[in-house]
C-alpha cells in the first residue's frame, strides 16, 4: 500500500490528536528530514478562531529562537476551488520523544534538569516579550537524547498587544488570570510552579480558579520526601497565591534550578541523556 502524501511531505503516521486538530510524522521528498505537521481543519464560519489561533501561533513562533522551545518553520492554507481556507497546516519542528506527563519514574535529578530547561526556554520568551500562558506537562516534550522543548504557543500572550479573552488550563491557572484576566511574568511563573508541583508530587495545587482566599497547598516534601528542600522551597514560592510573592523574574528561577542541577546530578546515569524507555 503506498504512503499517504501531503505535498511534497510523505505521511508516516499520527504523533497525536487535539480539540480541533492533528499532528501527523511527515518526512520531506525533498532532503529526507522528519517534520511534525499540524493539521487544523477550517469547516464552519465558527472554525474562523482556529485559523486565527495557528496563525498566532506562527506569528508567535517567529519572534523566537531558543533551543528549549519548538521551532515553527511555515504556515500554509490550503484552499477548496472557491479560494476558501479549509485547512492550516503548521510545520513544525519533529522531536523523536513524548510529553513529560507521560514519562513515568522521572527521578529528581532529572526531573530537576527537564525545570531547568522550561525556565530557560520561558525566561528567552520572557525576554522577546512574550508569555506563554498555557504551560502545563503536557506541553513539554522530552526526547530520547534529553533534548527539552516547550511547545503550542496557541494561547501565548505578546506584551503590548490587546487579548479579548484569557484562556488557559484551569488547573495550572494563576489567580490572578483566573479571576482578572492577568497575563504576565509572574502568572507563567505561577504556571510553572503548577506544573513543577504535578510533576514532583504527581499531585495538583489547589484550583486557583475557584479561589477568593489563599488555599493551603500540601508541602511537595509531604507528597515526595526525596525532593530536596531547596526545590520544595521553590516550587512553593512560585505557587504563592499573591503575585507580588512569588520570584520577579523567571530567570530568577532559572539560575536557582541550573544551581540545584550542579548540585543534585553528580552521576552520568542522572542526567536525562542517559534516558531509556
Amino acid at each position: 500500500m503506498s504512503t499517504p502524501a501531503i505535498g511534497n511531505y510523505q505521511v508516516i503516521g499520527t504523533l497525536g490528536e487535539g480539540a480541533h486538530s492533528t499532528i501527523l510524522h511527515i518526512r520531506s521528498s525533498n532532503d529526507g528530514k522528519q517534520y511534525a505537521l499540524k493539521v487544523v481543519p477550517i469547516n464552519t464560519k465558527s472554525d474562523q478562531k482556529y485559523l486565527e489561533q495557528a496563525q498566532h501561533e506562527f506569528r508567535v513562533a517567529q519572534m523566537l529562537s531558543h533551543s528549549n522551545l519548538i521551532k515553527v518553520h511555515a504556515l500554509e492554507t490550503p484552499r477548496d476551488w472557491l479560494f476558501r481556507i479549509r485547512k492550516v497546516h503548521l510545520l513544525i519542528e519533529y522531536v523523536k520523544g513524548q510529553t513529560v506527563d507521560s514519562i513515568k519514574g522521572l527521578s529528581v535529578p532529572r526531573l530537576v534538569q527537564v525545570f531547568a530547561h522550561v525556565a530557560a526556554g520561558l525566561s528567552h520568551m520572557h525576554a522577546r516579550g512574550v508569555y506563554h500562558a498555557d504551560l502545563k506537562p503536557g506541553n513539554i516534550l522530552v526526547s530520547r537524547t534529553g533534548d527539552v522543548k516547550i511547545i503550542d504557543f496557541g494561547l501565548a500572550w505578546v506584551r503590548g498587544q490587546n487579548k479579548e479573552r484569557i484562556q488557559g488550563t484551569p488547573e495550572y491557572m494563576a489567580p490572578e488570570t483566573a479571576r482578572k484576566s492577568v497575563v504576565n511574568e509572574r502568572t507563567d511563573i505561577y504556571n510553572f510552579g503548577a506544573t513543577m508541583y504535578r510533576l514532583t508530587t504527581w499531585r495538583l495545587p489547589p484550583l486557583a480558579i475557584t479561589q477568593n482566599v489563599r488555599q493551603p497547598v500540601e508541602p511537595v516534601n509531604q507528597c515526595n520526601p526525596q525532593a530536596p528542600e531547596a526545590l520544595c522551597e521553590l516550587i512553593h514560592q512560585c505557587l504563592e497565591f499573591t503575585a507580588i510573592r512569588r520570584p520577579k523574574t523567571m530567570s530568577e528561577v532559572q539560575k536557582a534550578l541550573e544551581a540545584l542541577v550542579q548540585i543534585l546530578v553528580r552521576r552520568p546515569e542522572d542526567r536525562l541523556e542517559a534516558m531509556e524507555w
